[in-house]
Order: structure tokens, then C-alpha cells, then sequence
């Protein structure tokens, strides 16, 4: 990601102040939630931003001084639990490989931010706006879909409107895949964050994992999604009801084909997603 394509103004020095793994230690896919900190003063930012990671180098691979990756803030506008000066990121540690030598390599950014301890300080820069955003009116329907770290926005999302706003009257349904149950983020057994919500009246969680975790076999968002096919056809169809869309690009492939299935064709579905899109009521944030 090119930092000069950013407005780097805002860079500061934020300071962490824990790291918390929140996938189990036997795992091989480690993810940490870390709470941060800018030293100077408090940063503005809402749900559904980004803040701007920079990565000191220099870095051979890419010949850049600095390294910059944008990281989805996983905490509502009120700060991480409450405390107005801090925030939260999701972070995956990840590895690429060559395609020329075949050799494994670190992610910079990741790797960076997971070797991180209490106490460090590292650049950052934003917020960043997003297509995100929480409707003003309490009475609309959210339907959120990601795979992955493609949960923080929407941990955010959700700790705002009950915890922060309260009393909302809108449908809210969350649909989550992972690879493996204990990869959940914020759903398993080392974090229960979103689980708090699940005996609100409003609030629907439905999860997918891997038929085939151990032959990398994607989470199986395209059955959980044409399972509950027909309520979400109803929620899209209504206008109040916002759609958002996190992670990896295959939530957004396998969300329109379980919507093509319950509206009978593909220009029924195209007429209400261009609906959705044309009143700002659909965004994806797909990496």
C-alpha cells in the first residue's frame, strides 16, 4: 500500500498499552487485539474508520523508509471499554511467498504489530474515512457479513449502537466465517465480546467455519447464508435496512448468489442492490 497516497498530517505516536492474542495458543493462526494509545492528545475518530500503521525501515523488499498498512479500528467512538483515549485494531500475523523464489516471508505490517509489547510506541497516521457508517436513525436493520479480521469494524458497530446509543429498535444480524471455531475473533472461548449481545431481542449471530480447516477450505459462508436467505431477502427489501460487507471478497460473491437464489433472478436482486447502492445503504470493505 503506497503511503503517499494518504494524507499523513495527522501522524502521531501511539503508544500500546496491551496485546491480548485472542485466537488460543495451540492454534497455528494467531490473531491479537491490541489497544492503543496517541501519546500527544486524543484522536476523533467513528465506526467503520481505519487509522494508517507505519512500519520503520528501510525495507529491501519494497526500497521504502517506511512500510504503511490500514488497520480497521475494532472499538466504538467512545474509546476501547469506555476509556476515551484509547482504541483497538485486529490484527492476523501473516506470511507470503515469493512467487519468483518460493521463499516465506513475514508480513511487515502483521508481524510488526504482533511483536509488539506493552509500552512500545509506533507511528501511526488518520483516522481514515470509510464507506462504513452507522445509520442516525435507531430504527434501521444492519446485516453485516465477514470472514477473518474482517469482524473489528463490526465489533465497533455493534458496541456502539447497544452500548453507547442503547435502545436500539432496528433488526441487527451478523453473519461471521472463520476457518475453525476457536478462530471466531471475539466469539471463542479466549474472547466473548459480541457473545454479550446474543439475548438481545435485536441481535442475531450466525457463524461458519471450515468443513476442511486443515486443507485451508474456506469458512462455509455460502450455506450459512442461503440458510438464512429468505429473512435477509425481507430485511434488504425494506428502506431502513444498511448492508455492509468485510474480509476477504468471497462474503461478497456468496451474499449475491444467496440473494440471486430467494429473489428468483438475478435482475430481481440487481434491482434492489441498486437500490441499496444508490441511497448509500451498501458499502464493502474487501481486501
Amino acid at each position: 500500500m503506497n503511503l503517499y497516497e494518504y494524507d499523513l498530517s495527522s501522524l502521531r505516536a501511539a503508544r500500546v498499552l496491551t496485546t491480548e492474542r485472542i485466537t488460543p495458543g495451540d492454534d497455528p493462526v494467531e490473531v491479537r487485539h491490541l489497544v492503543l494509545e496517541p501519546e500527544d492528545d486524543h484522536m476523533n475518530y467513528v465506526e467503520g474508520q481505519s487509522i494508517g500503521v507505519l512500519v520503520p525501515g528501510p525495507h529491501d523488499l519494497f526500497g521504502d523508509a517506511y512500510h504503511f498498512r490500514l488497520y480497521s479500528i475494532a472499538s466504538p467512538r467512545r474509546g476501547e471499554n469506555g476509556f476515551p483515549d484509547s482504541f483497538s485494531i485486529c490484527v492476523r500475523r501473516c506470511y507470503y511467498i515469493d512467487d519468483v523464489s518460493g521463499e516465506r516471508y513475514p508480513g511487515l505490517a502483521s508481524n510488526y504489530l504482533c511483536n509488539a509489547e506493552p509500552g512500545e510506541t509506533i507511528q501511526i497516521a488518520g483516522p481514515y474515512g470509510s464507506r462504513f457508517s452507522v445509520p442516525d436513525d435507531s430504527t434501521a436493520n444492519i446485516v453485516m457479513i465477514g470472514v477473518g479480521t474482517g469482524i473489528a469494524p463490526f465489533r465497533a458497530f455493534v458496541k456502539h449502537i447497544y452500548e453507547e446509543r442503547g435502545g436500539w429498535k432496528g433488526q441487527v444480524r451478523l453473519f461471521y466465517g472463520a476457518k475453525t471455531g476457536m478462530e471466531l475473533l471475539y466469539m471463542n472461548d479466549v474472547r466473548r465480546d459480541l457473545s454479550l449481545y446474543y439475548d438481545t431481542t435485536s441481535f442475531k449471530a450466525f457463524e461458519a467455519v471450515s468443513p476442511r480447516p486443515h486443507f485451508d477450505v474456506p469458512p462455509d459462508m455460502e450455506r450459512l447464508l442461503m440458510e438464512n436467505a429468505k429473512e435477509t431477502w425481507d430485511l434488504v427489501q425494506q428502506p431502513n435496512t444498511y448492508v455492509y460487507i468485510a474480509g476477504l471478497s468471497d462474503p461478497a460473491r456468496n451474499f449475491r448468489k444467496a440473494m440471486i437464489s430467494v429473489a428468483g433472478s438475478e435482475p430481481a436482486w440487481q434491482a434492489v442492490y441498486q437500490k441499496l447502492v444508490e441511497q448509500g445503504r451498501y458499502a464493502e470493505l474487501l481486501y
